[in-house]
């Protein structure tokens, strides 16, 4: 008994035997046309005719996103910047809104001094035109700016030197308009108005004066 399983152990550890050495033969041995560890792991520009390569991304062009392209408006602002260094946006903006309350308050009261350093000629002479018709009509005007509720630059162009800028604003007015017996004519001293202006401002970015002036006004859109 004890020899018949000797023998059967015997058996199986020839047998193991063979099947290591038929495996070392096959993946033990090199053939001398095994790619050395670095040419396994070519680069993509060096890689050999027939080598499968794996192309990782360019992290860094991932990151890059794309330019967008600027906006008229955005591309006018940059424009008229780089004309004039001193130029800052939201400045403009602040100057704009307090030469809208000057300008109306002022066309309102009939005050053509206050007027005349912040509009173009061509703008006072309309303006001076409507006030001398009110003052032929014997026309008063009650008025009051309640507010600025918002102002947006729409528009702005740099040609050449010079910089012309629109801003639209949303307002709220008080106004009435009354004749010469004290009737009211035009408006309602106590109706708040909403209304949309769209001035445009324009400066000579050479110059070294910095005042802006109004050159053009929209029509006013009352609600």
């Amino acid at each position: 008994m004890a020899n018949s399983q000797l023998l059967e152990i015997i058996l199986i550890a020839m047998v193991a035997a063979v099947i290591l050495f038929r495996l070392y033969s096959v993946l033990g041995r090199r053939t001398g046309h095994e790619r050395e560890p670095s040419e396994r792991f070519n680069r993509v520009g060096g890689a050999k005719p027939g080598d499968t390569v794996v192309a990782l991304p360019d992290r860094a062009a991932a990151r890059a996103e794309p330019a967008k392209p600027l906006d008229a408006v955005a591309k006018g602002l940059l424009d008229i910047k780089l004309a004039d260094r001193g130029f800052d946006t939201d400045h403009f903006l602040a100057g704009a809104k307090q030469a809208y309350e000057i300008i109306v308050v002022a066309f309102a009261n009939g005050d053509r001094e206050a007027l005349r350093p912040l509009l173009s000629a061509d703008v006072f002479a309309t303006f001076d035109g409507a006030i001398r018709a009110r003052e032929a009509r014997q026309e008063k005007v009650s008025f009051t700016l309640a507010g600025i509720r918002d102002a947006k630059i729409v528009q702005a162009l740099l040609k050449d030197r010079m910089a012309d800028i629109t801003v639209q604003f949303q307002a709220q007015f008080i106004s009435a308009t009354t004749d010469a017996a004290g009737a009211i004519v035009d408006g309602d001293p106590k109706a708040v108005r909403d209304v949309t202006d769209s001035w445009t401002f324009a400066r000579d970015t050479a110059a070294r004066n910095p005042n802006w002036t109004l050159v053009a006004t929209g029509e006013p859109e009352a609600h």
